[in-house]
């Protein structure tokens, strides 16, 4: 069977890799913390010690990690050493990070150049999806590529080819984009119609099924109401992919006022100390704000 090897086993890579293992794909993982790699041994995953032991045998690279400095660290870095010195010309390497497109597209390039395929696959749906299987998957990249990974990419969500190389990219910041927008707006909102002396869980319950329903509805606007905002998707990682986007509009010379404003906000809530809470949490830097305006 295709021989997979997962990099960084943390709240996403470890519900992923236990995904591929339930398939019956044979898997290798390494973390940097080793212990969140070793949790996975019970379940017949191998645990490597670097990176390029993780891939040396590898068809399939998987990478999950936090942000496009470190996966260029731990593919490319011959200190580690990286998986990239160990991979052997016609494996493929996919790329599930959230990173800038420009990231993608220079790691696909520079993968190349070793006989290697690349796609950038970020995917949406956040640690209840990974464990369900049913993450949505943005595949940039050759589409030859893209269906030689489909088994790999459907055991863990629902895979959608995009476009070339840095695609996939694109679409996770339209996702993030729409994510964080939209956790504003029902975060203002509850808090509005609970400032009115309206009950926000109710206020919830009645706009489900309307026009304004949505999974942030579903899922953040009831952690809003629980005051539940233990960390699954991280605000801070929230705020690094809207100024991802940001990053790439201005490349592309496109105007995202909206984006911006939300950008800030995100921005603020993690100056005041909720950058380790989930993204749901920027509800509490709209309550901070309240209590600066409410009346004496």
């Amino acid at each position: 069977m295709t021989q997979i090897c997962l990099l960084g086993c943390g709240l996403m890579g470890a519900p992923m890799s236990r995904r591929l293992l339930a398939a019956g794909f044979p898997l290798t993982v390494w973390n940097r913390t080793r212990t969140k790699a070793e949790a996975l041994a019970a379940l017949g995953a191998k645990v490597a010690d670097t990176p390029a032991e993780a891939a040396r045998h590898a068809d399939i690279v998987i990478t999950m990690l936090e942000h496009g400095g470190i996966v260029e660290d731990v593919l490319f870095n011959p200190a580690h050493p990286g998986a990239a010195t160990t991979l052997q010309p016609g494996a493929l390497v996919i790329d599930m990070s959230s990173i800038l497109p420009e990231q993608a597209q220079a790691h696909a390039r520079r993968l190349a150049q070793q006989g290697v395929e690349a796609l950038d696959a970020p995917v949406s749906g956040g640690t209840v999806g990974a464990e369900a299987g049913t993450l949505a998957i943005m595949a940039g990249g050759d589409e030859s590529a893209f269906e030689r990974a489909r088994a790999v990419l459907e055991a863990m969500g629902h895979p959608v080819h995009v476009g070339p190389a840095g695609s996939g990219q694109l679409a996770k910041l339209a996702n993030q984009m729409i994510v964080g927008i939209t956790i504003g707006a029902v975060a203002e909102a509850l808090l509005l119609a609970e400032k009115g002396g309206a009950d926000p869980a109710k206020v919830r319950q009645a706009l489900r099924g309307g026009f304004a329903e949505s999974r942030i509805l579903e899922v953040h606007g009831q952690r809003m109401v629980d005051h539940d905002f233990a960390k699954r998707g991280s605000l801070a990682i929230q705020l690094k992919d809207m100024r991802n986007a940001l990053h790439t509009a201005t490349g592309l010379h496109f105007d995202a006022p909206i984006t911006a404003h939300l950008a800030e906000l995100y921005a603020a809530a993690a100056s005041h100390g909720f950058d380790q809470l989930d993204q749901s949490g920027l509800y509490c830097e709209l309550v901070r704000r309240q209590a600066q305006i409410a009346p004496n």
